[in-house]
């Protein structure tokens, strides 16, 4: 059995924010040379989440208004948590749409439906964050 690991990193420019990345897990499999296998994606920072679903406007922009009425970024003073930073709401947000996920690797190849993207979402941006790809296989 082989492993490969491949760190994505970015610093979004807005606040929130969810980027397709499903091209790069993809060249990291590419890279890695397993044909069969898997492939975990983790965000690496507790107000940022790697989830699947569909490449749609319309669905980012439900996801973004659903996160923000369940919640609100603003009155920074109903969370407890916002007395040393402003995020609290980030990390309930990460909470709901998950840490990570797992993906089959067949044929070398992201195993998927025919419109799963893999995306990373942002919830407390505008500084450096990390991505960990880690893939196990033949």
């Amino acid at each position: 059995m082989k492993s490969y690991k491949k760190e994505l990193w970015f610093t979004t420019k807005k606040r929130r924010e969810f980027v397709n990345i499903t091209k790069e897990v993809q060249s990291a499999i590419d890279e890695s040379d397993i044909k069969e296998g898997l492939v975990l994606v983790n965000a690496m920072h507790i107000t940022a989440s790697v989830f699947i679903n569909d490449d749609e406007f319309g669905l980012l922009s439900d996801f973004e208004n659903f996160l923000e009425k369940l919640a609100p970024e603003k009155p920074y003073s109903q969370y407890a948590h916002n007395g040393y930073e402003d995020n609290a709401d980030a990390h309930i947000k990460r909470q709901i749409m998950g840490r990570e996920v797992v993906c089959a690797v067949t044929e070398g190849k992201l195993d998927f439906g025919p419109w799963e993207r893999i995306f990373y979402g942002e919830f407390d941006g505008l500084r450096k964050k990390r991505v960990l790809i880690k893939i196990i296989g033949e």
